[in-house]
């Protein structure tokens, strides 16, 4: 019997027997969610279909390989360079997004640099940053949400040394964008001594005509790299693939400070996959449209504001005590996020399938009913 005919046939159900699973022949008609316990999880930005149903193939196909180190990294690379209109050189993998701001932040942050960022922001860069001799300046959102990139500006031109900007748009935890032309001049009028980390994590889904990708500053431009991730609009939070995206001689500089086969084996196999399988960043695209309005008409009829959102989640505005407020959510079945100091006024909401959003609302409601929100 050929290896892959045994693998679909038995060791799948072997594999999962050793857990205490006795039969797993089904395992490729698992729905998204069979198998969770717990409470409904809105609260870490994940995609609520699960992995495309490719991905989950590729996984159950790619188990027979899993005792080999990983082979396929040369050939993801060379697909997201086509899909992205660069060079494979261009192309830097890593272990989620993650991996690809910490490569960025220990390559180029140098000591006594800056990095500037802005609060809030997603915390990864400047918690990265903790472990070496460099300044991380934060400047305060506009009122609008967006960075202050006037601010940033000043603050990056005052220090001395290499200068670090990190940039997450569309921003989380607010959601909000910042103009991508306002990015584009300040890069155009940077020296080359000032870096622009990137983080475009959210980009699929926006559809503000305001907002474009920083690639096409790459082929050019040493002082920029972008972030990009498999974590948010193909699901694969769990499973670990990111990759960034910069000229190359700065991508050269950041393999430096990867992890040696950083891109695990099924991650790999799951992302082929997940670029293949048409229709399923539309499906997922139109369910995170559906459950946002559905907690938007919830938010409106109890009269909490909310930012404009442009990701997979929403930043609303609550009454009382935010640590009270995630108690009583998560006492009801409902995790939420997380505090992101100094919007302590304000909850982020991720965005699940339309029937938890539909929940949510209505222990948001009963909650308002009870006099505690």
């Amino acid at each position: 019997m050929q290896r892959r005919a045994f693998l679909q046939t038995g060791l799948a159900a072997g594999v999962m027997g050793m857990g205490g699973v006795t039969a797993a022949p089904h395992l490729l008609k698992l729905s998204p969610r069979t198998g969770l316990k717990g409470p409904i999880r809105l609260s870490s930005n994940e995609n609520p279909l699960g992995i495309a149903p490719a991905a989950r193939r590729a996984i159950i196909e790619g188990l027979v390989d899993a005792n080999r180190y990983p082979q396929g990294s040369g050939r993801m690379i060379e697909a997201l360079a086509a899909k992205h209109g660069v060079k494979p050189e261009n192309i830097v993998l890593g272990a989620g997004s993650t991996e690809v701001l910490k490569m960025t932040v220990h390559a180029l942050a140098t000591p006594s640099g800056r990095l500037i960022v802005a609060e809030p922001t997603y915390e990864d860069g400047p918690w990265y940053a903790g472990a070496l001799p460099v300044e991380v300046v934060k400047v305060p959102l506009r009122s609008d949400y967006s960075h202050d990139l006037d601010q940033m500006q000043a603050r990056a031109s005052a220090g001395t040394g290499t200068v670090l900007v990190y940039l997450c748009s569309p921003n989380n935890p607010t959601g909000t964008l910042t103009p991508s032309a306002d990015i584009d001049a300040w890069i155009a009028s940077a020296p080359d001594t000032m870096y622009f980390l990137v983080d475009e994590a959210y980009f699929d889904y926006v559809e503000d005509p305001r907002y474009w990708s920083a690639i096409r500053w790459v082929p050019e431009r040493p002082n920029v790299v972008i972030a990009r991730t498999f974590s948010k609009v193909y699901g694969m939070a769990g499973i670990r693939l990111g990759y960034g995206i910069a000229h190359e001689e700065t991508a050269e500089r950041l393999r430096r400070f990867r992890v040696r086969n950083n891109a695990n084996h099924l991650a790999l196999v799951a992302g082929m996959a997940s670029l293949d399988e048409a229709g399923f960043v539309e499906r997922s695209l139109d369910v995170n449209q559906r459950g946002k309005r559905i907690l938007h008409e919830c938010l409106e009829d109890l009269g909490l504001d909310y930012l404009p959102s442009h990701t997979n989640f929403v930043m609303h505005r609550i009454t009382g005590d935010l640590k009270t407020y995630r108690e009583m959510m998560l006492e009801r079945g409902i995790r939420v996020g997380r505090p992101f100091p100094p919007m302590l006024t304000h909850s982020r909401l991720s965005i699940g399938l339309p029937a938890e959003m539909e929940q949510f609302a209505e222990t948001l409601k009963a909650l308002r009913k009870e006099g505690k929100v």
